[in-house]
């Protein structure tokens, strides 16, 4: 396997992503020469969401609580008056709640109490046909279980539970695998005339409006969408039994997650995907997942680079990771590019997890993925590698383009590992572009069967790191082969 090192200049690349990060920052504001410094300064200036204090209860407009009766309407009654009268917070009291999709206006708390849970329809019929998005390409499809589009200043919040009610009986079939419940002879998203035919009308550039899907294509629907939102706030809530990705911020601006509980494990049931969004923070949060926790995304090839709206200032506090893919990803879907990205004083432990740190993507998607700041981890086990980058990812057939990926400044800080599983770093760049600047600082693995394999890549360092027990040495920065 090759092993390619050559000298950089770290510091050059540091003062660039500097610059780019201070645009972010409001007018006058100081900022230090420390990256984790500049993207405080950043959050400072993003401000929850607040509200009106006047109360809509939702009995009040004829919810019932017996888990049977449909709310969809009281639901939606509540939620737009109280956005015509300013904004407040429509209260869903104790009980079980039946309904279809949730659909949030400008200016408005729904908030659950303790003890509440809503059950939503498994009826793909109860889904309305909304602009929205299937892994990473924009289409016309069922509208996410709760979904806001073009809204300001709303939140989802308290202690309550969504349940998706999704299994292998109704949503999760339609991957068309056996293990989600997937027979010979059952309709898929697999289908010629469904996901495929969506990437290619993507490619020929058919505007989105013309991509109509739903009934007869078997495209799950997200369960929480902000499409094009700003000022977002979901908070102290458990998510369970989706069937898709499960929180999805997509070309939204000033995002807080918090307190969130997920437990989903459907098939591809990432916890969180942000998407062509900036400012977005995930914070004391669990995830349980069926995919990846946490997958940055910013589109799919050619719809990716139609938008091209890179996903930036994404910053992770204080989670816990269990099952899934991977704690936190970097793509697939990544054609507009990802940069800016901080990850701190997590713990993520399971023999069902992966990765810790994923970067995925491929010669189809193109874009640069730049400026992953790690620290702070406390790792149990993970099967596959603490950090892997794979700019050869392949699924659903040939992913082989024109458009080479960049990849570069991964730095991981103050980590210990326990057990490492495979590799503690698994790399693998492209000859034409390298992957560039992988920094390990104060690092501790211990029990992972090989301590490093790169391909293609630039700059690999390590500073008071120990794998198994050894201290490492960077690699020459000769050309080498092993």
């Amino acid at each position: 396997m090759k092993r390619v090192y050559f000298k950089m200049k770290p510091f050059l690349v540091l003062v660039f992503f500097l610059f780019l990060l201070s645009c972010s920052v409001k007018k006058g504001a100081a900022v230090s020469n420390d990256p984790w410094e500049a993207i405080k300064k950043v959050m400072e200036t993003v401000q929850e969401p607040t509200f009106k204090n006047t109360i809509y209860n939702v009995s009040d407009f004829g919810a019932v609580s017996d888990g049977v009766f449909d709310n969809s309407l009281a639901f939606k009654k509540a939620i737009e008056t109280c956005s015509q009268n300013g904004g407040g917070v429509v209260l869903v009291p104790q009980g079980n709640y039946f309904t279809g999709p949730i659909h949030l206006e400008n200016n408005v708390n729904f908030h659950l109490s303790e003890g509440t849970q809503i059950l939503f329809s498994t009826n793909s019929k109860d889904y309305p046909i909304v602009q929205t998005s299937f892994e990473g390409t924009e289409l016309m499809n069922y509208s996410p279980l709760i979904y806001a589009n073009n809204k300001h200043n709303i939140a989802v919040t308290g202690k309550g539970v969504f349940n998706g009610q999704s299994s292998n009986e109704n949503w999760w079939a339609w991957v068309g695998n056996p293990r989600y419940g997937w027979k010979k002879g059952m309709p898929s998203q697999a289908d010629p005339d469904n996901r495929a035919k969506l990437v290619d009308m993507a490619e020929q550039k058919i505007p989105v409006a013309a991509r109509v899907f739903g009934e007869g294509h078997y495209l799950r629907p997200n369960f929480i969408e902000f499409f094009e939102c700003k000022d977002v706030l979901l908070k102290d809530v458990t998510i369970k039994n989706v069937p898709f990705w499960v929180i999805h911020p997509m070309k939204s601006i000033n995002v807080t997650i918090d307190g969130v509980n997920i437990k989903s494990h459907g098939p591809n049931n990432d916890g969180c995907d942000p998407e062509y969004s900036k400012n977005v923070f995930i914070r004391n949060c669990t995830f349980d997942t069926g995919d990846d926790c946490i997958a940055i995304k910013s589109g799919r090839d050619a719809d990716g680079r139609r938008v091209a709206i890179p996903s930036e200032n994404i910053v992770v506090q204080n989670c816990k990771m269990y099952d899934g893919h991977g704690g936190v990803t970097i793509g697939s879907e990544i054609s507009a590019g990802v940069r800016n990205v901080f990850v701190e004083n997590c713990v993520m432990d399971s023999p069902n997890l992966d990765r810790a740190i994923r970067i995925k993507t491929n010669s189809k998607r193109g874009g640069v993925t730049e400026n992953v700041y790690v620290r702070n981890l406390e790792i149990g086990q993970v099967k596959e590698s603490v950090l892997g980058i794979d700019m050869f990812y392949s699924v659903h057939g040939n992913q082989v383009g024109d458009f080479i990926p960049t990849v570069q400044n991964i730095f991981l800080e103050n980590i210990k590992v326990k057990n490492g599983g495979d590799y503690g770093i698994l790399a693998k760049g492209e000859k034409t572009s390298p992957i560039k600047n992988i920094r390990f600082k104060n690092v501790t693995i211990e029990k992972v069967e090989t301590d490093y394999s790169v391909e293609n890549v630039e700059n690999l360092k390590f500073i008071s790191t120990y794998i198994n027990g050894s201290l490492m040495e960077s690699p020459s920065n000769q050309k080498t082969k092993k």
